[in-house]
């Protein structure tokens, strides 16, 4: 009779502990069996109001050999049926279907192109040299919105002036576009977007203006975390960011993605270039970067128990989320 667990049960234990502690918006994973998403009722979905006028909305799509995606991301688009859209589509030479699918969808595209590039960044800055919109944003050739989500967003910039940029919930999606896992995020915390970077790409939308503030163009010296070096020249312009409370995006995990393809080659020395130019900007000093370094940690635990606290009342009911 055993009275203490083997290394490989605790090991085990220990993993479930951890998952059960941690919110989904610290996990890239798939956080439960595989499920269609539901298909929202006319009355769940916003609503466009009559003799208003909406906002152009610009939407680059970045594309390469991601035909067997493309066409759900430009459908999921398209299908917003949003009054004043502005669809532009960069495609980096592919040579799979892609073609076809851009052809398939060619009178919803207001400018596309295919040609070599020089990466992602290259790509997008492509399409933004041609967007007229108010709004902008970039979706990878990989995700989608949800339905929806253009209207959730014009209405918030609508609603006030003040939001600069804004953002949603994620839903994660698998290979067949399959609900696996959810990004439930407690509220904007500005201090730790300089440790990490929590913000779901597909679901940020930011104003014309702060964007030709910022600079005008991504950094395309990065080739993973743009968005994230984006957000710090967002920071550094004063720009005011809000939380929509909705699922707006989702986000397809799958094996050629470029996430988990380039993390290792790329991203974790891009992660760091951000964190020491934000430890650098608030102290010359060491020791005062060190500590730095200790608060926002410190505020990054509290975020996620935070958000593991927002995914239990949801589940309780005692929130709702469209």
């Amino acid at each position: 009779m055993r009275l203490w667990p083997s290394q490989s049960e605790r090991l085990e234990l220990g993993q479930k502990t951890l998952k059960l502690l941690l919110p989904g918006c610290a996990r890239l994973e798939c956080h439960y069996p595989p499920k269609a998403i539901p298909s929202p009722s006319e009355a769940a979905l916003p609503r466009t109001r009559p003799g208003v006028i909406y906002p152009r909305i610009s939407v680059v799509v970045p594309s390469f050999n991601h035909g067997h995606f493309l066409g759900e991301t430009l459908c999921s688009i398209v299908a917003q049926q949003y009054p004043d859209l502005q669809l532009l589509v960069v495609d980096g030479g592919s040579t799979d279907e892609t073609a076809d699918v851009i052809s398939a969808y060619e009178k919803h595209i207001d400018w596309w192109v295919s040609e070599p590039d020089e990466g992602q960044a290259n790509a997008i800055n492509k399409g933004m040299a041609h967007a007229s919109g108010d709004i902008l944003a970039w979706l990878n050739s990989d995700d989608c919105l949800m339905p929806g989500a253009l209207l959730r967003v014009a209405h918030s910039f609508m609603a006030s002036p003040k939001p600069d940029v804004v953002y949603g919930h994620r839903v994660l999606i698998n290979e067949e576009g399959l609900d696996v896992g959810k990004w439930i995020l407690p509220g904007h915390r500005r201090f730790i977007l300089g440790y990490a970077d929590y913000i779901p790409q597909e679901t940020m939308f930011w104003r014309k203006s702060l964007w030709l503030k910022s600079g005008g163009k991504l950094d395309e010296s990065f080739r993973f975390a743009m968005d994230w070096e984006l957000i710090q020249r967002f920071i550094k312009a004063d720009a005011r960011f809000k939380v929509i409370p909705a699922f707006l995006g989702q986000f397809r995990m799958h094996a050629a993605q470029k996430t988990s393809a380039n993390i290792e080659s790329d991203g974790f020395r891009e992660m760091e270039i951000i964190r020491r130019a934000c430890r650098e900007s608030f102290s010359s000093q060491g020791a005062l970067q060190n500590l730095y370094y200790l608060m926002q940690r410190a505020s990054l635990f509290s975020f996620l128990l935070r958000a593991r606290l927002t995914e239990l009342l949801l589940k309780m009911k005692l929130i709702n989320i469209h």
